[in-house]
């Protein structure tokens, strides 16, 4: 993920992206796990709508 995506996906500036990165890597790591979690659990989510879908057709 590019600096530039990364300000559109939080709503920041992408100057705001680089005093992190520069200043405090910590912080931007930390967004962008917190990021990657997010992306998980929504396709966690979705996996978890099928398995529902395909337990319904196979009961009937």
């Amino acid at each position: 993920m590019t600096q530039k995506e990364l300000a559109l996906l939080i709503g920041k500036n992408e100057k705001t992206i680089r005093n992190w990165k520069k200043e405090n890597p910590e912080l931007l790591r930390l967004i962008k796990q917190g990021l990657a979690l997010d992306q998980t659990i929504e396709e966690t989510e979705k996996h978890l709508e099928n398995l529902k879908k395909i337990k319904e057709q196979a009961s009937k």
